[in-house]
């Protein structure tokens, strides 16, 4: 079901682990926010999940995926991972530590895992989408075949 489109390291992932996805292309269109994204793609913003990329009080980083259109509850977000708080990390921050440009991050193939939080949403649909790593371009999965990829834990974790 893969459409012939550009590979990023996210699908070559998947691909080696015989992880089935489907890809979505959005690079032909001016899409900057999430919401854009979801709308390019004709797809329901709240299968369309944002990940972002955080550091704790111990200075530990973590992964949040929110659907595109919701703002993540640094406090729900920072007891989940048993943190007394969590704050965004910089922009500047994010290539050096996980190898991802702001707007094409991924959770899939970042330089090291990090704990990682996925909203509770995303197992109330059979697929959802995020980004494969690079700027105009999309993953969708089901939430089971993640799994396969990385460690994480569903959690209620948006404003």
């Amino acid at each position: 079901m893969k459409k012939n489109i550009e590979k990023t390291n996210v699908m070559r992932t998947l691909d080696q682990k015989k992880i089935n996805y489907i890809s979505h292309d959005y690079s032909a269109t001016e899409a900057i926010s999430g919401v854009e994204v979801a709308t390019a793609l004709g797809q329901d913003p709240n299968r369309v999940f944002k990940t972002l990329v955080t550091i704790g009080a111990t200075k530990a980083n973590y992964v949040f995926m929110i659907p595109v259109e919701q703002e993540l509850d640094l406090k729900k977000a920072a007891k989940s991972v048993g943190e007394k708080s969590i704050s965004m990390i910089k922009s500047k921050e994010l290539l050096p530590l996980t190898g991802y440009i702001h707007g094409g991050c991924s959770p899939i193939g970042m330089k090291k895992q990090f704990k990682t939080v996925v909203h509770m949403t995303a197992a109330d649909f059979d697929t959802f989408i995020f980004s494969a790593g690079k700027i105009g371009y999309q993953v969708e999965l089901p939430l089971e075949e993640l799994k396969k990829v990385i460690r994480f834990e569903l959690a209620d974790i948006i404003v």
